[in-house]
């Protein structure tokens, strides 16, 4: 028998529970970029709602177990903080 090893790092979630986590995160660091308004902390909170977006992008693009209201909502939350981010750099 042959195995083959599994490169991806699993982290006991689900691909829809890490696409959350994700977005929990980026609302906290934009949330602290944002009061501090540090150009450094901005980047790195554009950087996490990046990452985000595009865990989301492939989650949506995979479909398993997909919820529409739950992906909708996770759209809803990153565009949030985008434009949260947007408005500080002003």
């Amino acid at each position: 028998m042959d195995k083959q090893m599994n490169e991806e790092i699993t982290s006991g979630y689900n691909e829809l529970q890490q696409v959350q986590m994700s977005i929990k995160a980026a609302e906290k660091m934009v949330g602290t970029a944002t009061i501090s308004m540090d150009p450094d902390q901005l980047q790195q909170a554009s950087s996490a709602v990046a990452d985000a977006q595009a865990q989301l992008a492939q989650a949506r693009a995979n479909g398993t177990g997909v919820d529409e209201r739950f992906l909708q909502r996770c759209e809803q939350e990153l565009q949030t903080c985008s434009h949260q981010l947007t408005e500080a750099k002003q």
